[in-house]
């Protein structure tokens, strides 16, 4: 680095970096700045392009570290770059490209810097590393600038609020971006209690959290841009006859090579947008319970309102912290809904933004929310657990809107490609939901044997049951065909349990393990039982090809009208089926399909409604775990090891595992 260009074999002897790490005493005005910043670098832009520059600086870290005490370089360096941060507004207006530049150019040294500081020392040792500056006149020692750090920290929020974001500024808005992200990442290599890192509690209750509202809006509003990087071609000349090599650095080495940004490996389309929303959701999710001070990054999220709403709120209603386009939200939620970290987003969007929630229902094309996130499940072999769990969330918080779990079987598809099982070429967006939702049962009863996902999965078709109509003769084969594989399950864990006891001593008879697989398995049994039962109590003349389904398997349900635990929840499915029966025993010998459906179409309409037990209306809510950020911290964190594009030590990093197949 220096004045040209540099590649990462000739880093360690660059004459500027040595006089930089060496125990020289460089201060903040010293012309020398100039010309370290002067240099032309193609930024990594992958992880393993990071991996390839910090293995090559690491010497350089080292020998700075050691005379860190006796030169204060790295506080100086953030010095420099506060200068320029205070002119950055007047440099994007005036197009004072040398001046954004060399800005970019100290923050992307600092980040690197800090970078490596949290995977080797404590916070506390970083932030003590990033503020010695040396003693001026004869005295000799170093001395403590103690609000340096903050002034970094705020000074990179004010950035990203206050300069325009413009072609030139781009990658100054990504880097500051990713440097808030890195100096918030001691998390990652720390264990215990969130709540005691300083440039958190900077972030939270400091200088910079005046700007929380404006910050969190310009966080959402660069994820609803999706800009990409500007490319060579796209001004139509290299701006103000600056080098290529510059215009290179500018745009993060993206411009000049000949692709297109987004086609290399590793490469998302917009850098930035991906770095402002794994932003936001370390923001949000850390300091969100219990706590004197609320996080004002959480409460500017989840009080944000629709921009087209009323002025004043309702009473009832939070005042708004800012608005937006919600429309335009809504459109970059599902179209990136591929990404775990825009699931988590749309995740917090409906779960605690009242209004948000609203607008999601209020909207007629659903099916662009829900098609993503059922193609997520549909591919979970492809997807993280915490990914597939979260996407269930979603629904199950969707599903406790009514008029969702009616519209969504007024919307028909065709073709769907993604579904490759059976052919369909006509359901509705329930059926397929349905579908979906069975097929992750059967997923996690081969796979994952995850308690709570079942849960959750039967939670929602619970929710939805009651507003099941005219559903695919496939959906209803498929709907009985679990109930079919649970009982078949069951039946052989209750014969192997039971010839385990006759093998057994009454001493020796402690099975616990055996019996709680049979429980958890009759709880599932009885959510599938109370789900027909409900679709039957509330459906029956819209659900003829469910009804013929259960007469064709309504062996499977005998054993179960006897069951103590499940003889209450059969009594309306064996009414229906009996009185049906007894309605085709009155017709031919011998009849068909068309002589059943006949059958069913007409004593749907006329079996008596006082036949039928009438049961509570299945609702099930999901609510929150009481310490949610032990679930959402490490997992917000794993988003960041995998998605934001840096490398990250994994022998350094303490709360998360990543040999684990999810990160």
């Amino acid at each position: 680095m220096g004045a040209g260009s540099s590649s990462l074999s000739q880093l360690s002897s660059n004459v500027y970096l040595k006089r930089f790490v060496g125990s020289e005493v460089i201060t903040a005005n010293d012309p020398f700045w100039n010309q370290l910043l002067s240099f032309t670098f193609s930024i990594p832009n992958s992880s393993s392009d990071y991996r390839l520059l910090e293995e090559s600086i690491l010497p350089l870290f080292r020998e700075l570290l050691e005379n860190h005490e006796s030169s204060g370089n790295i506080a100086a360096l953030i010095h420099v770059f506060l200068t320029r941060a205070t002119e950055l507004k007047a440099s994007a207006h005036c197009d004072n490209n040398v001046f954004t530049w060399q800005a970019f150019n100290a923050l992307f040294i600092v980040r690197c810097v800090c970078k490596l500081l949290f995977q080797h020392l404590s916070e506390e040792e970083v932030i003590n590393v990033m503020q010695t500056s040396p003693t001026t006149g004869e005295e000799e020692g170093s001395v403590m600038d103690e609000n340096l750090v903050e002034d970094l920290v705020t000074s990179l929020v004010e950035v990203v609020v206050d300069v325009p974001l413009v072609d030139l500024t781009y990658a100054l808005h990504q880097e500051a971006t990713t440097t808030l992200l890195v100096l918030t990442s001691s998390l990652m290599f720390t264990s215990g209690d969130t709540s005691v890192h300083n440039i958190l509690k900077m972030l939270m209750t400091g200088r910079a959290s005046i700007h929380a509202c404006l910050f969190v809006k310009t966080l959402l509003k660069r994820f609803m841009a999706q800009d990409r990087p500007p490319g060579k071609n796209e001004s139509g000349s290299i701006i103000l006859g600056l080098a290529s090599g510059l215009w290179n650095v500018l745009t993060l080495g993206l411009a000049g090579n000949g692709e297109e940004p987004g086609t290399q490996s590793g490469v998302v389309e917009s850098p930035l947008a991906n770095q402002s929303v794994l932003l936001l959701l370390v923001l949000a999710n850390h300091y969100t319970a219990h706590r004197t001070t609320p996080n004002p990054y959480r409460q500017a999220l989840l009080h944000a309102q629709n921009f087209h709403d009323p002025a004043e709120s309702t009473p009832t209603q939070a005042v708004a912290t800012f608005k937006l386009e919600f429309a335009t939200l809504y459109q970059s939620l599902y179209t990136h809904l591929r990404d775990d970290q825009t699931t988590l987003l749309l995740y917090l969007l409906l779960h605690k933004n009242d209004d948000f929630r609203t607008y999601v229902l209020s909207r007629t094309d659903m099916e662009s929310l829900v098609l993503p996130i059922l193609r997520t499940l549909y591919h979970a072999p492809d997807s993280t657990s915490h990914h597939i769990y979260m996407s269930l969330i979603i629904l199950l918080i969707l599903s406790e809107d009514d008029s969702f779990n009616k519209t969504i079987h007024d919307i028909p598809l065709k073709n769907i490609t993604w579904y490759t099982e059976r052919f369909i070429s006509d359901i509705s967006l329930g059926g397929l939901l349905i579908l979906v939702v069975i097929r992750t049962i059967t997923y996690n009863m081969t796979k994952m044997r995850d308690k709570y996902l079942h849960t959750n999965c039967l939670a929602a078709l619970a929710n939805m049951s009651s507003q099941f109509r005219t559903l695919h003769p496939y959906v209803c084969q498929r709907l009985v065909s679990l109930f079919e594989t649970l009982s078949k399950r069951h039946s052989r864990l209750c014969e192997s349990l039971k010839a385990t006891e006759d093998l057994l001593d009454e001493s020796e008879n402690d099975m616990p393990d055996a019996l709680s697989d049979v429980s958890v398995l009759e709880e599932v049994l009885r959510m599938v039982l109370e789900i027909l039962n409900s679709v039957l109590t509330h459906q029956l003349s819209h659900n003829h090809n469910l009804v013929y389904t259960l007469l064709y398997k309504r062996h499977l349900f005998r054993p179960f009208t006897v069951h103590p635990s499940f003889q209450d929840v059969t009594q309306n499915i064996d009414v229906v089926l009996s009185y049906l029966m007894g309605r085709l025993e009155t017709t031919k010998r011998d009849p068909g399909v068309h002589d059943v459906q006949e059958v069913i179409q007409q004593g749907v309409l006329h079996l008596p409604k006082d036949r039928l037990k009438k049961f509570p209306e299945l609702k099930f809510k999901y609510v929150e775990e009481n310490e949610p950020e032990e679930f959402f911290i490490p997992y917000v964190w794993t988003l960041v090891y995998q998605k934001a594009g840096l490398y990250w030590n994994p022998k350094c990093i303490c709360m998360f595992d990543p040999s684990q197949p999810d990160v």
